[in-house]
């Protein structure tokens, strides 16, 4: 297969096939073109380094999921709704929370954004708390995933020796696990997304803070 024969989207989905299998740090320019069975220099026909290369994986893994609220949904719902598809679109793929992290998406996903900041204002945002109540919950989300597929990765560290010995010297910390899960679990991102909420519910009443 020659350079011409290969789309961009087709590139960008062999990676994050690639991802999967290899992680972000052992995903590389060569790797991927061997996965695809042409030389390093045809995926440079598409994209001009490997950054640009994850910026369009990033695209392809954000975009789908961007949208308004649905009919009769509160700007609530909506927010909620947004943060548990994104959860899942990032847990989707290995590191794709740090997938994220590292690129820009591009103006496509930017026109995407631009839209759902123009309907926040619908339901009485400014721009500037629309942009903030966003941010903070995407914010969230991509840092609590961080920390979620981290933990998944180091799994095999949770060995009984470890638990006997968290049960020995953190009693309350294991009382608090043992009530309502570790804190990476699914459980708490929802309470923490809760009481974002909320705190935007709250701050709307509120004047806003001046630039520091």
């Amino acid at each position: 297969m020659n350079q011409k024969g290969l789309a961009r989207e087709t590139v960008a989905r062999a990676a994050l096939d690639l991802l999967d299998e290899v992680g972000l740090d052992g995903l590389t320019v060569r790797r991927l073109a061997a996965q695809l069975g042409v030389k390093s220099p045809a995926l440079y026909w598409h994209f001009r380094s490997k950054q640009e290369l994850l910026d369009e994986m990033c695209r392809q893994l954000l975009e789908p999921d961007m949208g308004g609220p649905r009919a009769d949904e509160s700007w609530q719902e909506w927010l909620t709704r947004r943060a548990h598809q994104y959860r899942r679109m990032l847990l989707s793929h290995r590191d794709g929370a740090r997938l994220v992290a590292v690129s820009h998406p591009g103006m496509t996903v930017g026109r995407k954004f631009e839209a759902e900041l123009k309907l926040l204002t619908g339901y009485g945002f400014t721009p500037a708390q629309g942009l903030d109540a966003i941010s903070t919950v995407s914010f969230y989300t991509t840092g609590f995933v961080l920390q979620e597929q981290a933990s998944l990765a180091r799994q095999s560290e949770v060995t009984p020796e470890y638990l006997a010995t968290l049960t020995a010297e953190a009693p309350t910390t294991m009382a608090a696990v043992t009530a309502i899960g570790t804190p990476t679990s699914a459980r708490a991102f929802t309470h923490g997304l809760r009481l974002i909420i909320d705190g935007i519910t709250t701050s709307l009443t509120r004047p806003s803070p001046t630039a520091q």
